[in-house]
């Protein structure tokens, strides 16, 4: 079951690329998400914002050089996991998901719903299963 209480938000000029990557979450049932179109946008809400984000998706082109997103959530304490796509638009080199780190980098024009889950899985990890166990005779 997810986390319905996880924030994300989402960080892309293009209102389609917003729309389509939040569709995604919802797949995954994930709904607390907020979408923005620009660089200041996202910097005003990380900011000022009054509790964490859990994941940023952002579009690399979006930052313009203007900001090295690498570095800026590397170590932000307002934002717990980010995921920079089309990576390489920005000339970063492609970084996984992994259980230790907090910034992937993708190379891909949007993430998908398998990268989107995988990342997910990290961030939000289900509980093994606990049942009760039922002796048939």
């Amino acid at each position: 079951m997810s986390n319905k209480a996880l924030r994300i938000l989402i960080a892309d000029e293009l209102h389609f690329h917003r729309m389509k990557v939040e569709r995604l979450f919802n797949q995954l049932d994930y709904y607390r998400i907020a979408p923005v179109h620009s660089l200041e946008e996202l910097l005003t809400l990380v900011e000022y914002g009054c509790e964490p984000f859990d994941l940023v998706v952002i579009n690399a082109s979006l930052a313009g050089g203007a900001l090295n997103l690498f570095d800026f959530f590397l170590d932000n304490q307002q934002v717990h996991h980010a995921l920079i796509y089309d990576g390489q638009q920005a000339q970063l080199p492609p970084i996984p998901a992994c259980a230790q780190q907090t910034v992937e980098v993708s190379h891909a024009l949007l993430p998908d719903l398998a990268s989107i889950a995988r990342l997910m899985a990290i961030i939000n990890p289900r509980p093994p299963f606990v049942g009760t166990v039922i002796s048939v005779r």
